[in-house]
């Protein structure tokens, strides 16, 4: 409610609004702009692969993430040791080290040196001068088939638990569980009382 002879508020404040404009008309170039750097990146890294190092499998971190794989940074030194790779050899060809992971368990350890070793199998090892041949370059009849691998490679996929059907018997209908569950709440609840008395009770028969 307006009081008094005061002047009516009438506050500019949406001046220049132009100028806070944010257009995307830039888009359509910059894809196009992405995709010829990504040719030229290819063609700069031929033959390693254009998807990069190789990388672990890792569950994501937190309660609501650690169900989900995904690609970790790098494969410890004892994953590597595991699959037969020196740490100093696995970064010349194509697989990221990360010397201060740790394996938590024997499940993604084995995991991982299964990954390591199927990546040593398909890998093709061209020798660093032209047919200057060393021990653990590949032959020259593969190096004539090799071809660059575009995208991911060796993909993280994420096994879905098989569903089994059960027919439901009358026993299953008949289940009450939320009684049970109060049942063998006050159970637990109980079972120190009723220790302490089946002890007093077998002193008592000894007496």
């Amino acid at each position: 409610m307006v009081k008094h002879n005061n002047v009516v508020p009438n506050g500019h404040f949406k001046k220049h609004w132009q100028n806070y404009v944010k257009t995307w008309f830039n888009q359509p170039a910059r894809k196009a702009r992405r995709r010829i750097a990504r040719q030229k990146k290819a063609v700069r890294i031929f033959p390693r692969p254009t998807a990069g190092p190789l990388r672990p499998i890792v569950h994501g971190q937190t309660l609501k993430y650690n169900m989900k794989l995904r690609a970790g940074k790098g494969f410890t030194l004892e994953e590597l040791k595991a699959a037969g790779i020196s740490k100093k050899l696995a970064p010349t060809i194509g697989i990221a080290v990360d010397h201060r992971r740790k394996n938590r368990s024997l499940e993604g350890l084995q995991a991982n040196v299964q990954r390591l070793k199927t990546y040593k199998a398909k890998l093709v090892v061209f020798p660093r001068r032209a047919r200057k041949f060393k021990a653990g370059d590949s032959t020259a009849e593969e190096l004539a088939t090799a071809t660059q691998v575009q995208g991911p490679y060796l993909p993280i996929s994420r096994e879905k638990p098989s569903v089994e059907l059960v027919k439901v018997t009358e026993e299953m209908k008949s289940f009450k569980a939320y009684n049970k569950l109060r049942v063998e709440r006050m159970n637990k609840r109980h079972i120190g009382t009723r220790l302490k008395k089946a002890a007093e009770a077998e002193k008592e028969d000894k007496k």
